[in-house]
């Protein structure tokens, strides 16, 4: 696959709520965001929408279908097929459902959250992108972000939203 221009992408998952400013500032060049699940409000959503166009999908805090958004998405992006969906690993494992997903959508990019644990990897010809969290802070997780460049190759990176440099972003 060719694709036809360069094209950055920031990603993120498991708000709950909460927008973080940094975002603004770390995805200020991005052509497109996706939110994979656990959004918590409607507002995230709408400040995402004021940096660039977002592809979003439900998660479990969410209440999946009752939010509004689908469980589950795919697009296309600089001729990359990417699914999205909020719970693809359980446990530090695929889960079941995960790789019926992966084996009904047969994505170049699997882009998923619910773990709040970043996670960079490839099943096979798929990329499997976990953001992490970008919501409250858990545990002794990161709050992190990603961001995914497609072009003559594909590259992520992980941006931990605490760390103080913003200049890591597009």
């Amino acid at each position: 696959m060719t694709p036809s221009r360069l094209i950055h992408i920031g990603v993120l998952a498991d708000t709950h709520g909460l927008f973080d400013p940094t975002i603004t500032k770390l995805f200020r060049r991005v052509d497109h965001i996706i939110h994979a699940g656990d959004i918590g409000k409607g507002s995230v959503i709408e400040q995402l929408k004021a940096i660039a166009p977002v592809t979003a999908v439900s998660g479990n805090v969410d209440g999946y279908e009752e939010s509004g958004l689908a469980r589950e998405g795919i697009i296309t992006l600089n001729g990359f097929r990417i699914a999205i969906r909020h719970v693809v690993f359980e446990g530090g494992k695929l889960t079941r459902e995960g790789r019926e997903f992966l084996d009904r959508t047969s994505p170049d990019i699997c882009i998923f959250g619910h773990t709040h644990q970043p996670r960079n990897e490839w099943f096979g010809d798929t990329l499997l992108f976990n953001p992490g969290s970008a919501g409250p802070k858990r545990f002794t997780l990161p709050r992190t972000v990603g961001t995914i460049t497609i072009g003559a190759r594909l590259s992520t990176k992980h941006v931990r939203l605490d760390s103080g440099d913003i200049t890591r972003g597009f």
